[in-house]
């Protein structure tokens, strides 16, 4: 065996030895407490998430539901949870840019939307915000062409959604990381 073969020999038996060192100290994030306190799902189902504050029959009505169904089926795995301990006040703000504009028609070929979303945590019985946070998401989506109106509005429809997804998932995983760490 040449010096070299030795030596990735004994750069293998090293990482294998730290592998199985460390094996034990991964906790899965949602895996049940064996001592019996509150699992992360138990956490997050005392969470309560109220109807957003906007005006009714907007868009912003259909994001604000679309947003509090995706968390509430996140936290809760459906329309209820435990009783609350905690409360989830959020406020949205949507923005749409045109990224590409059709040099003929003057028409945007492709647009961004986004949503910015201000969060804070409020425990029940203080009423203190014990956290508070922000995120965004950013999607984009192609306009057809003039003739295509349903296709048009049904495309914007779709980047509302994804971008309400991926603001829930932002806020979930955020409140998981509090449940978790507490900070």
């Amino acid at each position: 065996m040449s010096w070299l073969d030795m030596r990735a020999a004994f750069r293998l038996a090293a990482v294998v030895a730290l592998a199985a060192g460390l094996a034990g100290c991964f906790t899965p994030m949602y895996a049940e407490k064996p001592d019996g306190s509150p699992s992360l799902r138990d956490k997050l189902s005392t969470v309560e998430v109220p109807p957003l504050s906007v005006p009714n029959a907007s868009r912003e009505a259909r994001l604000g539901v679309s947003i509090r169904n995706a968390l509430m089926f996140a936290m809760y795995g459906g329309p209820t949870g435990a009783p609350p301990t905690h409360r989830l006040d959020l406020k949205l703000r949507s923005t749409r840019s045109s990224v590409m504009v059709d040099p003929r028609t003057a028409r945007p070929d492709v647009e961004n939307y986004g949503i910015d979303a201000n969060y804070r945590l409020i425990e029940i019985a203080t009423g203190k915000a014990v956290m508070s946070g922000s995120t965004f998401a950013r999607v984009s989506f192609d306009n057809p062409g003039q003739e295509q109106r349903f296709a048009r509005v049904r495309s914007l429809r779709d980047a509302e959604d994804r971008a309400a997804k991926q603001i829930a998932d932002n806020i979930t995983t955020r409140l998981a990381a509090y449940f978790t760490a507490g900070t």
